[in-house]
C-alpha cells in the first residue's frame, strides 16, 4: 500500500492506494487562510502538521496501515517557509497567491539573468521575490534564516527530518537552473542567499528519507517506511491522469486555473509569462499557463450570493452563448498572460437583465477565457495538445468544463469517478520510489465520457474573448 499526502492552499489530502492503484481510504482537513494586508496571503505551517496528524488518524481508522511501502508528498507552490537554525518558523509562510512582492518580482526579472537560467519570469508568486520582500522589510528576520523551505518540503522535515526539495517545486523558486536541474549560485546571491540555506535537490520518484519511528508507531505504520521526492502540485496531479509525454495535457479547476502540458525536451519562452519547469520525472519538463482565480472566483462569488458552487451550477441548462455581462478573473491579479499583480477583477456590461444566473455564467465564461489566454500562449511557444483531461472541484460542472472546451475548441475528457489529483500523483510517485516501473504506474486514467465543444457556439465564445481583451487593456489603463 502507498500513501499520498497532498498539502493544498485549502484542504490538506491524505489518500490510500493499493498495489493495483485502488483507492482503500482517503481523509481531508481544511485550512485556513490568513489576509492581514491587501494581495498578502499567509498560512502558519503548524497547521499542516495539525492537519497532517489529524488526516493520518482519519486514515488508521479506515484501513490498517501495516502495509504501507511509502508515501509522496505534493502541495502548494512557490511558498516561503523560513526556519532558523534550530528549525524553527520564523514567521507565517508566505504563499503562491501573495503578491506584496511585485515590486521586488519587477526588479529581479529586469536582471537578465533570471530569465535566461530559469526560462520563466520572476513572477511575485514565486519564492525569490518574497525572499526579497522579507530582506527590505523584515530584515531582523532575514538576517536568522537557516533554511528556506517550500511548504510541502517542510512537511517532509517533520515526518523524516529531512531537507529535500525536488526539481518541479524548486522550479518555481526563480533560482533553479531548470535546463540543468540545479540550484544556481548566481541566482542564489541576487537575493543575498547561499547554497547551503537550500534543501537538498532530488527528483520526485527519488527516496528522500525514511518516516521517523515515532509517526510510524503513533499511526500504525511498519518502520522504514520511505518517502519519495513528491511534486509540486501540479506535476503530482498531472502523474495522476499520466500527463507525462509530449502532447498529453490536463486542465485543473482547482482554486487556481491550470493548462499543463508535458515536454521530453526544455522549451521556454518567458516572455509569454508560460511556466517552464521540471517534472516529477528525470529528464521531463512541462509548460503551465497559470490563472489565479478558477474556483477561487466562484467560491468568492457563491460567498457574495450565500450559495455553494454546486448550488450556483446545477441549474444552468445546455450550454449557452456568452452573457453580454462580462467577469475578468483577477481577484488577486493574474498570471498568465499578463504577469500583472495590480490588476482586479470586474463585472462589465451589468443590466436589468443581469439576473443571478447571468452573473453566474459569466464567472464561469471568465475563466473559460482565461483558460483560452492559457492556450493561446502555449501555443505560441509551439507546444502542441492532443489530448486533454479534466481535473479539479470545477471539473464536477459539465457545464463549465463544456465552456472550456468551446472557448478552447477541443474535447475535454473527464475521468471515472475517482480522486486523480495531486494526492493520488503523490502515491504514485511513492509507488515507482518504492521500485515500481514508472511506466507501469503513471498511466492514464479510465475515462468516464468526453465533454465536446459545442462549436455552433465557438464564434460566439471567441468573440466575446475579443471583448473580454480589450476590457483587460482597459481596465489596466485605469489602474
Amino acid at each position: 500500500m502507498f500513501i499520498g499526502l497532498d498539502l493544498g492552499t485549502s484542504h490538506l489530502k491524505g489518500i490510500v492506494i493499493d498495489d493495483a492503484q485502488n483507492v482503500c481510504a482517503e481523509a481531508s482537513v481544511s485550512l485556513s487562510l490568513m489576509r492581514p494586508k491587501n494581495g498578502w496571503s499567509e498560512q502558519n505551517p503548524q497547521d499542516w502538521l495539525d492537519a497532517t496528524e489529524n488526516v493520518m488518524a482519519s486514515l488508521a481508522n479506515k484501513v490498517n496501515l501495516k502495509k504501507v511501502n511509502a508515501i509522496g508528498l505534493s502541495g502548494q507552490m512557490h511558498g516561503a517557509t523560513l526556519l532558523d537554525k534550530n528549525d524553527n518558523v520564523l514567521r507565517p509562510c508566505i504563499l503562491w497567491n501573495d503578491t506584496r512582492s511585485a515590486e521586488e518580482a519587477s526588479y529581479l526579472d529586469s536582471k537578465t539573468i533570471f530569465r535566461n537560467l530559469t526560462g520563466n519570469i520572476v513572477f511575485p508568486g514565486f519564492t525569490a521575490p518574497k525572499l526579497a520582500w522579507v530582506r527590505k522589510h523584515e530584515p531582523n528576520i532575514f538576517e536568522k534564516i537557516s533554511k528556506v523551505l517550500l511548504p510541502k518540503d517542510y512537511l517532509r522535515l517533520w515526518l523524516c527530518g529531512e531537507y529535500v526539495a525536488e526539481m518541479s517545486d524548486a522550479a518555481g523558486t526563480s533560482w533553479l537552473d531548470v535546463k540543468r536541474r540545479d540550484w544556481s549560485d548566481a541566482l542564489l546571491a541576487e537575493t543575498d542567499l547561499d547554497r547551503s540555506q537550500m534543501p537538498t535537490l532530488i527528483e520526485g520518484c527519488e527516496i528522500s528519507g525514511v518516516l521517523k519511528k515515532t509517526h510510524a508507531s503513533k499511526w500504525g505504520l511498519p518502520h522504514g517506511v520511505i518517502i519519495a521526492g513528491g511534486g509540486g502540485d501540479n506535476a503530482a496531479s498531472a502523474i495522476g491522469v499520466g500527463v507525462v509525454k509530449a502532447g498529453d495535457a490536463f486542465v485543473s479547476l482547482g482554486t487556481s486555473g491550470v493548462l499543463f502540458a508535458a515536454s521530453d525536451e526544455y522549451q521556454p519562452d518567458a516572455a509569454s509569462a508560460v511556466h517552464t519547469f521540471c517534472h516529477a520525472l528525470p529528464n521531463t519538463w512541462h509548460q503551465m499557463g497559470v490563472i489565479l482565480a478558477a474556483t477561487d472566483a466562484m467560491n468568492w462569488f457563491g460567498q457574495v450570493l450565500n450559495s455553494s458552487a454546486q448550488e450556483m451550477t446545477n441549474d444552468l441548462g445546455v450550454l449557452k452563448a456568452p452573457s453580454k455581462t462580462l467577469f475578468l478573473p483577477y481577484l488577486g491579479g493574474e498570471r498568465t498572460p499578463h504577469n500583472d499583480a495590480q490588476i482586479r477583477a470586474s463585472f462589465i456590461n451589468l443590466d436589468h437583465n443581469a439576473d443571478r444566473q447571468a452573473m453566474i455564467r459569466a464567472v464561469i465564461e471568465g475563466v473559460a477565457f482565461a483558460f483560452r489566454d492559457c492556450f493561446d500562449a502555449l501555443s505560441s511557444t509551439g507546444t502542441k495538445i492532443n489530448q486533454l483531461v479534466a481535473v479539479g472541484g470545477g471539473a464536477k460542472s459539465e457545464y463549465w468544463v463544456q465552456a472550456i472546451a468551446t472557448a478552447l475548441g477541443l474535447p475535454i475528457s473527464i475521468p471515472v469517478a475517482g480522486d486523480y489529483g495531486g494526492a493520488f500523483g503523490a502515491a504514485r510517485l511513492g509507488m515507482i520510489a518504492y521500485g515500481i516501473n514508472r511506466y507501469d504506474v503513471a498511466i492514464s486514467p479510465k475515462i468516464k465520457h468526453i465533454i465536446e465543444p459545442v462549436m455552433s457556439l465557438h464564434d460566439d465564445y471567441l468573440s466575446a474573448l475579443k471583448s473580454y481583451r480589450e476590457t483587460y487593456k482597459v481596465l489596466k489603463a485605469i489602474g
